[in-house]
């Protein structure tokens, strides 16, 4: 079974999300920005999820963990907690 490590920052609107993703791009650092933005417990850990296979996560989530380049800034994603930037840090 497949199995990937991500990490995340969930804020509640698309603006936030959009603005937080050109920071990143523009070379902020994504664990920094998700310890001082994320609505997620994982925020504390900089966004890390930790390791989980398909299915453990909402579908729009596993859409894109399961199919982007590792490595790469993804987003928004739009689930039902909010608006998600997502990062692949892993992929076996």
């Amino acid at each position: 079974m497949a199995k990937a490590r991500a990490r995340h920052i969930l804020v509640p609107t698309l603006e936030a999300c959009e603005d937080l993703k050109a920071q990143i791009e523009g070379g902020a650092d994504f664990a920094e920005i998700a310890k001082a933005h994320s609505q997620c417990p994982s925020g504390r850990r900089g966004g890390d999820l930790g390791e989980f296979g398909p299915g453990q996560m909402v579908p729009e989530f596993d859409q894109v963990v399961f199919s982007a380049d590792v490595g790469t800034l993804q987003g928004p994603v739009k689930t039902q907690f909010g608006y998600h930037l997502l990062e692949v840090t892993n992929r076996s």
